[in-house]
This record gives structure tokens, sequence and C-alpha cells, in this order.
């Protein structure tokens, strides 16, 4: 007989970062608004969580977010100028962001992203949740990123750690895992994790790349855990004392990962979605071509 675990219908979109990379672009915008194309980065992070089957998504912002919050909402002026011009296809798009179920909470101080996580703990209650990162956009035109992280859930009950391999001289910039395999070859069960290790002390080169599912006792863990690397309350610790009380597994997703957070992964993207766009293929792909040969 099949055990039914509780469905997962809420996520939590970390979004109070400061963005310093991309300064000064970051000064007064979000980092999460700037475009890939021309949709902001937090969309495409907010889409996926919908076809994921999410329900209501808590966004963790800051000061100087309110550009979050207002995309996401209402726009009535624009609405009725779009309207009065028949520009109906723009008028459905604009409304149907505005029709999303998001909620928000600021993060008053940057204290990390364990204490971001923290901050939902009234939102989710006492439920399993999904956790998404801004800086990571995974493009996978079968099954989102996340959507295949719940699947893994729906049939073992416990948190899920998003990874993928990363190259070696890589480790050090994310959380690694140490992992054993399980019967299916793309889901281990997590035996330790460390946050941004030196080379030479990586566990694996199996990376947490931005997306979670994570079950509620974290919330009274994290309460207990202390500041770690950079002086913060790191997820990562949280999640190691998880391990102790009960089974973590990591899933090896499949998709595109852009790390938009970093120069390089903006650029990549941007380029990348917009020769999936069947108005700016030809174009676009023209235009890079002859670039190239210059």
């Amino acid at each position: 007989m099949s055990i039914r675990f509780k469905t997962i219908t809420r996520a939590v979109i970390p979004a109070a970062g400061l963005g310093t990379r991309f300064l000064p672009a970051t000064k007064a915008t979000p980092k999460e608004m700037l475009p890939i194309v021309d949709k902001p980065t937090i969309q495409y992070i907010v889409e996926e969580a919908l076809a994921s089957g999410i329900e209501d998504i808590l966004i963790i912002t800051g000061r100087s977010k309110r550009a979050i919050e207002d995309h996401f909402d209402r726009s009535i002026e624009l609405e009725l100028n779009l309207a009065e011009k028949g520009k109906n296809e723009w008028l459905e798009m604009v409304r149907s962001i505005s029709d999303i179920r998001i909620h928000y909470i600021r993060q008053k101080e940057p204290r990390g992203l364990g204490h971001a996580i923290l901050c939902a703990k009234q939102f989710i209650g006492n439920e399993p949740f999904a956790v998404l990162l801004g800086d990571d956009v995974v493009y996978n035109d079968e099954k989102p990123a996340l959507r295949q992280l719940i699947d893994v859930y729906e049939k073992t009950g416990a948190s899920v750690l998003g990874v993928q391999e990363v190259p070696h001289e890589k480790v050090s910039s994310y959380g690694i895992v140490a992992t054993r395999g399980t019967s299916d070859p793309r889901t281990f069960a997590v035996a330790d994790m460390v946050e941004k290790p030196p080379v030479n002390e990586a566990p694996s080169n199996m990376a947490v790349l931005g997306r979670y599912v994570i079950t509620p006792e974290i919330f009274e863990l994290l309460e207990h855990t202390d500041p770690g690397a950079g002086g913060e309350i790191q997820l990562t610790d949280g999640l190691r004392s998880l391990l102790k009380i009960q089974p973590v597994y990591a899933y090896n997703f499949e998709g595109r990962r852009y790390d938009v957070g970093d120069k390089q992964g903006f650029l990549e993207a941007t380029v990348e979605y917009a020769l999936r766009r069947p108005d700016l293929h030809d174009g676009f792909l023209k235009y890079l071509k002859e670039i190239v040969v210059k």
C-alpha cells in the first residue's frame, strides 16, 4: 500500500540580496527584476513554481525591493491603456501576472539564506514546502526542475535537494553534498553536505543548485543554528542538522541551469532564451553570426 504524504502547495523565493555583482544596475533596481529578454528574472522562477503545482508563493524581500511587488500587482492605468488601444494579447498577459497568489515578508537584515527561510515559518506552518533561489533559472520544456524534486518527495516523504555536477575547480562556490546511490540513478541519499568547501576538501562535485523541497522540521533547527560561513545563518548548516533526524535526498535534475547571479550566466541565459523565441530566433541568429565573423 502506497503512503500518501502532504502535498507541496507553498513555495518560498528568497529575494532580499543586494545584487552587488550587478552594480551599478542594481543600485536602484532589484537584481530579480533584471530582464532576460523581456521578462524579469524572478518571473521565470515564479512561472516554474506554478508549473510545478505550487499555489501560494512567499517572496522574502528587503529594502529597495518594492519593484518586485509592483510587478506582480495590478496596474490599472496600463490595463486601461492597453484596452483602449485594443492590445488584447498584452492586456491578458499583464492581467495574468497580477492574478498569481503572491505574498511578501521583509528580511529586515541580511543574516543569510537560513535566516531568510526562517522568516517564512508562520507562512508555511507545519507543511513541507519548496524553495527556489532567484539566481538559478532552469530551462526544461518537458518537466520543471522543481516538479522533478516534488515527484521524489511524493515517493519518499523526505526533503529533496536539487543538484547537478559542477566542474571540480568551481566546488568552492557552492554547497556540496556527499551521497550514497539508490535504485534510481538520478536520486541519491545525502550523507553529508558542506557550504563552499576548498577544492581539495570537497566530498564530491555534486552541487546544490537553487531548488529544494524541505520538511517543516527545518524551522526549529534553523532557530538553533549558529552563524556559519560569512557570519550568516546558513541553510546548509540547518540541513546538516536535519540529516541527523531524518533522511534527506539529492536529485540530479534534468534541465539547462543558468547562474543568472553571475554576469556570464546572465548573458548566456539572455542569448539562449532569445534564440528559443520564434519571433526573435532568425533575426537574432543572423546578427550573432555577423558579429562573430567580425
